[in-house]
């Protein structure tokens, strides 16, 4: 009785693990597994992976940024339900393998020759004809050799018969396209295997299960707890290795999504030299390093050269060159006042660093000197300035060449031009706000028919693109000539005697009312673009959207463009002689009244406008700076990928046999007939449809019988 009980609890137990088998083994639920893998993978190709938290959140907002941080969207790869998903593709596709192996082996041993030769009658490509010449084994020895000599192997059964001994002729060829099943299906096991070696999973495990957590804050390499740090028996990882010219290091960085992990490697790489060159426009063509690769159990130096697709590989670690960045370049700025009360001063650091400014500037300001970019390649060329609404710039040869010869061309004109070093600081105020910089270190042609101008960035978040303040290069070459009268603009003195000299100089001096009148007029325009007075709600506004609100607070619609010329040629005139007085008290010669001069002026009345927005006192020049070059190296050691080769021409091969081997299995049924002689009776079939088949099958019945198929269709 308890026997039976036990027999009955098992049997739904082997019910249910058989239904899990089959269905893990199906080819359903394969294609299903590999359908979320790929959508898996565009989802890790759009969305830049183990990227900081505040960029997702930036980008998609706090709501998505959460989902998708919950998801593990951020490292898809390395996400378990990722590795659980490659696992069950891996175990069912063995399943699949395993259960199908046996029988494709044993089929390909199999030449199938008890078949009965009434079933060859139901073949659809089959002939019969009489071999009266020969006798049952001398045709079966003739036809056996015959289809060994056309590729086929061959196996001859003896049987028995009412009329004497007959023989079956079973030949096969093709037997390759069930390898190339084996084949294929192997590749997908071993690539996931190579994948699952090479990816995230084994740093994960030790995560998990070693106690190894992200490091989250700052400071030396040498402080950070052990619990942050792999072995350098580590078997696989990939991270980045950052060394400056003339130093080495042995430490990668492993970027995980909510912090580092250090990697220990079993050398250190010293950079002797980072060697960059370029095309004639300024753009990069080679990126190389020279190396010394330090060996810490043995001491040896190994001397290597690196470049982009050209990596080195040392004891299973391969070492790419990745990118380059500042190694620590030493930068020397001079401050140019852009506000009254501060003092012009100069300031060195490394890139990297900061620098306190409390006692330079008003307010408590520390400077953070980010980059340096010795080349600046920009697109200086015209784009869309054609329209094919004014004839006069239609240019019908012009727009049809454009249109033709290589793929590549384009209609807009492009021009590449290196516009020189540039440099990038933040300047962050006591509560730890901070605004980033980027300012040029020479003037910059606009090619649009003005001077060139020094560009000055600003942005508030590394989100934002920069906004560029255009200040225009005075006859001197620099800048000065635009920061003496920006500051001047703020010295209530000097634009009482500007609009003096400019009342002088515009009116008749016996026209004192008039003069005076003038001067009333040129007063107000200077106060307001110099945004000294505060307008209806208390804000102290200025530049040319000063001028035009109060156009618009007190001047009838009707009267707003005539008095808005006279009112902007007055302003003009009155920052054109406070210039003057600027150069005056520098010791320089008097503006002349030229094209250049009038190009300046107008330059510098919207820069004047535009710096009310400027939100620093002072402007960053950079004068000097010793570039230190650094390499940044991918370091990575991956023992899956022999596997993932070896998977990927297992694929090729059995893509190529499923698709162009054809499994072809022929009999020829040999009895004897009355009067001496053979009967035969022959069929083929094949595993697809195929032209070749037909044609194969009438060419054997010609050779083999001398007689030409019965007819059928090949199947």
């Amino acid at each position: 009785m308890s026997d039976s009980l036990t027999a009955a609890r098992a049997a739904p137990r082997s019910q249910v693990l058989r239904s899990l088998t089959e269905l893990l083994a199906s080819m359903r639920f394969a294609i299903a597994l590999l359908t979320v893998i790929c959508i898996a993978s565009v989802i890790g190709t759009v969305m830049k992976q183990h990227e900081p938290v505040n960029n997702y959140v930036n980008q998609f907002g706090p709501f998505w940024a959460d989902l998708f941080l919950a998801l593990k969207l951020n490292a898809v790869y390395s996400a378990w339900w990722f590795l659980l998903i490659l696992a069950f593709l891996v175990i069912s596709t063995s399943l699949c393998i395993a259960r199908h192996t046996p029988k494709y082996l044993a089929d390909i041993r199999n030449y199938k020759e008890n078949i009965r030769e009434k079933s060859l009658q139901a073949f659809g490509m089959k002939a019969s004809g009489a071999l009266a010449a020969e006798a049952p084994q001398s045709a079966a020895k003739r036809i056996g050799e015959h289809l060994v000599r056309r590729g086929f192997k061959v196996r001859v059964q003896e049987r028995e018969t009412g009329a004497g001994k007959g023989y079956m002729v079973a030949a096969k060829a093709g037997s390759a396209h069930k390898i190339g099943y084996i084949a294929a299906h192997s590749a997908i096991v071993l690539i996931c295997l190579g994948g699952l070696l090479d990816g995230d999973l084994i740093v994960r495990a030790q995560m998990w299960l070693g106690g190894k957590t992200p490091y989250q804050g700052g400071g030396l390499i040498s402080e950070v707890a052990p619990e942050h740090w792999l072995s350098a028996r580590n078997p696989t990882f990939r991270g980045n290795l950052v060394v400056s010219e003339g130093s080495q290091s042995g430490t990668a960085i492993l970027s995980q999504s909510d912090g580092i992990l250090l990697q220990d490697l079993p050398f250190s790489v010293e950079l002797k030299k980072f060697i960059v060159e370029h095309y004639s426009t300024g753009m990069p063509k080679l990126f190389a390093s020279e190396i010394v690769v330090h060996d810490k159990e043995t001491g040896a130096a190994t001397p290597a050269r690196i470049e982009v697709n050209h990596p080195f590989n040392y004891k299973g670690v391969e070492i790419y060159q990745s990118s380059f960045d500042d190694g620590g370049s030493q930068v020397r700025l001079r401050a140019r006042p852009m506000a009254p009360g501060v003092a012009p001063f100069d300031v060195e650091g490394v890139i990297g660093s900061s620098a306190p400014l409390q006692a330079r500037l008003p307010e408590p300001t520390t400077l953070e000197f980010s980059a340096l970019r010795v080349l600046n390649v920009e697109n200086m060329g015209e784009e869309g300035n054609t329209s094919g609404a004014d004839v006069r710039r239609v240019d019908l040869r012009g727009s049809i060449e454009s249109r033709l010869g290589a793929g590549n061309k384009t209609v807009t004109r492009r021009e590449l031009r290196n516009v020189g070093p540039s440099i990038s600081y933040k300047l962050r105020d006591a509560a730890g706000q901070a605004r980033e910089f980027n300012n040029y270190m020479l003037p910059v042609d606009m090619r649009d028919g003005q001077l060139p101008v020094y560009l000055l960035g600003v942005r508030e978040t590394p989100s934002e693109p920069f906004r560029y303040l255009r200040v225009p290069i005075d006859s001197e070459g620099g800048m000065e000539g635009f920061l003496r009268l920006r500051l001047a603009l703020a010295d209530p003195l000097l634009r009482e005697a500007a609009v003096r000299r400019y009342a002088a100089m515009a009116v008749d001096a016996s026209r004192a009312d008039l003069a005076e009148q003038l001067a009333t007029s040129a007063t107000r325009a200077l106060t307001l673009f110099a945004g000294t007075q505060a307008d209806a709600q208390g804000r102290g506004n200025g530049g040319l959207q000063a001028v035009s609100q109060f156009i618009e607070s007190n001047v009838p619609e009707a009267e707003r463009e005539r008095a808005g010329e006279v009112l902007v040629r007055i302003l003009n005139g009155a920052l054109f002689e406070l210039a003057q007085l600027t150069r005056t008290q520098a010791g320089l010669a008097p503006l002349p009244l030229d094209e250049r001069t009038r190009g300046f002026m107008t330059q510098a009345v919207l820069s004047l406008s535009d710096a009310q927005a400027y939100p620093a006192p002072v402007v960053l020049e950079l004068a000097d700076f010793n570039q230190v070059q650094a390499s940044v190296f991918q370091v990575a050691r991956a023992p899956g990928k022999n596997v993932v080769y070896l998977g990927c021409a297992l694929l090729i091969l059995g893509v190529f046999a499923m698709l162009y081997v054809r499994d072809r299995r022929l009999w020829v049924w040999l009895k004897p007939q009355d009067g001496g002689g053979a009967h035969a009776t022959m069929a083929m079939s094949s595993n697809r449809r195929a032209l070749d088949n037909g044609r194969e099958f009438a060419q054997l019945t010609t050779e083999v019988l001398g007689t030409p198929a019965n007819g059928g269709t090949p199947r």
